[in-house]
């Protein structure tokens, strides 16, 4: 039982990671974007693309919040399972 909510507990926290590092990637490939605008002098999608990397990094920092939230649970029923095969 507490075997079987430790293993759902690390493959949710998979997926985390999964979008966290989708959110990576993105934020990088538009800062790409946007530095390739500023030299092309396109300063109205400069700022489009620099709003859109300030949502993404709003929205990084809030997965980062949850999977902080997912690792510590992750621990503490690590140490419930173990705790309960000492026992």
């Amino acid at each position: 039982m507490i075997q079987q909510r430790f293993n759902e507990l690390v493959t949710v926290q998979l997926e985390t990671m999964d979008k966290l590092l989708y959110l990576q990637s993105e934020i990088e490939r538009c800062q790409v974007l946007e530095e390739e605008l500023i030299e092309l002098q396109e300063m109205t999608k400069v700022e489009s693309i620099q709003k859109e990397i300030l949502t993404k990094k709003r929205d990084l920092k809030e997965i980062q919040k949850i999977f902080q939230k997912q690792t510590d649970e992750v621990i503490r029923s690590y140490q419930k399972e173990q705790n309960g095969v000492t026992t």
